[in-house]
């Protein structure tokens, strides 16, 4: 049971108390199976992004041991290619459902590998893991388009899939960054990859209308500044621009424009995009709202259809509770959050040719 000393750190009036942060460590930890593993819910499946998340979480909460088993299992479980299955079956067999793979799935390791890393400053642990992240950001690189957006998978026959989703390709930035700051760490200099952030990025910043139009989802809305691409200026109106479009008074931050429903992990994502952006007051006030989504024991329901005053679906994830603690952790002053997440120490890459150019 995580101990609420343990997690005295992260308490944020209105949000969370020692004890309610302990609580809601302990539900992931629940969750997670003896392997290592961390599933959305017991029961279902576990994909490689969500569980980085809750094993970052875990960290904040002081459960480094619970959380070096989740990226150990990464390294046990991840394909010769570098890559890992789009989702896996709940069960110690860990059987892959989805035999894609995903870009944005297999690049997110490196975020939380340097996360733990910075929280528990574990150098065999990072000697490990820095083949298993120079193999997975080799194979997302290996989808890297021409005007720098990242193709979102492969199929399972083995094809690369060339269109990009913006939410997909400025995680995977984030991601490249990190991995580029763990290459430093170990000595390794790659050129190659910091082209690749450079390009990324750029066409993150300024191309909308190369990745698929997903407008309709927050995600699309907010990730860019979540992810480091867009600071300054440009993340305070970027995030302005369609405040009134998801965020819902008092509930939350709806997952899809057209449809009457917030969810918890985009709310809790909103609110760490607001603390990168240095609106912490209004973070709060974000995490303060999702409170109804609360549940007795810690967990965080994934959502609330509020003219049926219905909570669907009906599940406890992991990863939502993950954000949450994400969130409160950069708040309050966690070192390695805000490091992996403020970006001011990340390598930014080199800027290609058109940027120099200024196109």
């Amino acid at each position: 049971m995580t101990s609420p000393e343990r997690t005295g750190r992260l308490a944020l009036p209105g949000v969370l108390t020692a004890t309610e942060a302990a609580a809601t460590a302990a539900g992931i930890a629940a969750v997670q199976r003896p392997d290592g593993a961390i599933p959305w819910y017991r029961g279902h499946h576990l994909d490689t992004w969500d569980h980085v998340e809750a094993a970052m979480a875990l960290d904040t909460a002081g459960e480094h041991e619970r959380a070096a088993a989740a990226y150990d299992w990464l390294a046990r479980h991840q394909n010769p290619d570098g890559s890992w299955y789009a989702a896996y079956a709940d069960g110690d067999a860990a059987r892959p459902t989805d035999l894609a793979k995903e870009s944005n799935f297999c690049a997110y390791p490196a975020v939380g590998v340097l996360h733990h890393y910075l929280t528990t400053r574990d150098e065999p642990f990072r000697r490990r893991m820095w083949p298993v992240v120079h193999a997975a950001t080799e194979f997302v690189l290996a989808l890297q388009q021409d005007g720098g957006q990242l193709g979102w998978r492969r199929d399972p026959d083995g094809s690369a899939v060339s269109e990009a989703l913006l939410t997909g390709s400025a995680s995977g930035y984030h991601a490249l960054r990190c991995a580029l700051a763990l290459a430093a760490l170990d000595g390794a200099h790659r050129p190659d990859w910091e082209l690749a952030a450079g390009r990324l990025g750029h066409a993150v910043r300024g191309h909308p209308e190369r990745f698929l139009d997903k407008s309709r989802y927050s995600m699309d809305w907010y990730y860019p500044v979540l992810a480091g691409a867009v600071r300054g200026s440009a993340a305070a109106k970027r995030l302005a621009r369609h405040w009134d479009d998801f965020v819902v008074p008092g509930l939350g931050v709806r997952c899809v424009l057209d449809n009457p429903w917030v969810t918890g992990g985009e709310t809790a994502e909103l609110a760490l995009a607001l603390w990168t952006a240095g609106q912490p007051a209004r973070a709060v006030g974000v995490l303060r709202s999702m409170s109804h989504l609360r549940d007795g024991d810690g967990m965080y329901w994934t959502g609330y259809v509020y003219p049926d005053d219905a909570l669907w679906p009906a599940e406890l994830t992991t990863w939502t509770a993950g954000a949450v603690l994400l969130a409160v952790a950069a708040l309050t002053g966690d070192e390695a959050t805000r490091a992996v997440f403020g970006g001011e120490r990340l390598p930014r890459g080199l800027a290609p040719d058109c940027c120099r150019a200024g196109t």
